[in-house]
């Protein structure tokens, strides 16, 4: 047996590859953005830092609403599933071509906002601290529709008339729990709690949804700059323009991301 294969099997409990570079990532952050590998629908969602993502699990150590808003929009949606790969017929995240080409908009790129460090707006919103300006009053814009949006999923997911919040067990040795309460279905809707899961609310994409994601998507477009845009919009027009931004940033020796 190789060493490696002895370890795994002598010490079954630990990660077989820790990540430690993820870790350190991590380490500014109260939270990440994550998205499933393989997905019939690309959508991302918050997860507390106490989360050891495993390989299924894409993840960007960002905790600001505005990178999350930009990267659940339409534009990154399209550009992800005609540059990603995928497994049968679920379109695979691939980070190397669906992240690292991908033009976000400009002054709110994942350079822009490597120092990790975030500031609250008054709805509780967290947009990337320092921003210049002219982009500001855009990042706002996005940051508070993807917090919209994702409070009106976590009510879907988890009503309150169906679920309760119980706190965590605390570790031995310390005095409170480092992880967030667990929700829990009350007696008797444990099979409804069940049904209400992401894939099923974009499967139904309720017209609360659809406009939710119609807020966010004018926000981003905003901030490209792209005062024509509407609902509207042809994918093969938008693709056009990002790839358009995408070749003309490479040409300046700037990174899309």
């Amino acid at each position: 047996m190789a060493k490696s294969e002895a370890a795994l099997r002598d010490y079954w409990w630990r990660f077989g590859r820790p990540r430690v570079e993820l870790r350190h990532a991590l380490t500014p952050v109260p939270r990440f953005i994550a998205t499933v590998a393989h997905s019939k629908h690309r959508f991302f969602v918050w997860l507390p830092v106490t989360t050891s993502p495993d390989q299924a699990l894409i993840t960007l150590a960002r905790a600001d609403d505005v990178t999350f808003g930009i990267l659940h929009s339409r534009f990154h949606e399209l550009w992800s599933l005609r540059l990603g790969t995928s497994l049968e017929d679920r379109p695979r995240y691939t980070p190397t071509t669906c992240f690292e080409t991908f033009p976000f908009p400009a002054g709110l790129t994942p350079a822009d906002t490597a120092h990790q460090r975030t500031e609250a707006l008054d709805s509780g919103a967290l947009i990337p601290a320092d921003l210049p300006p002219a982009v500001r009053p855009q990042a706002e814009a996005i940051a508070r529709a993807a917090q919209r949006l994702v409070t009106l999923r976590d009510a879907w997911l988890n009503p309150p008339e169906w679920t309760q919040r119980v706190p965590e067990v605390v570790p031995l040795g310390m005095e409170r729990s480092p992880y967030p309460d667990r929700i829990v279905a009350r007696p008797g809707f444990e099979a409804d709690v069940a049904r209400r899961t992401l894939t099923n609310l974009y499967n139904l994409r309720p017209a609360w949804l659809a406009q939710a994601h119609a807020a966010l998507d004018a926000a981003v477009a905003a901030a490209y700059g792209w005062a024509d845009y509407s609902a509207g919009t042809s994918d093969d027009e938008i693709l056009r323009r990002l790839l358009a931004l995408n070749v003309a940033r490479r040409h300046k020796g700037v990174n899309n991301a």
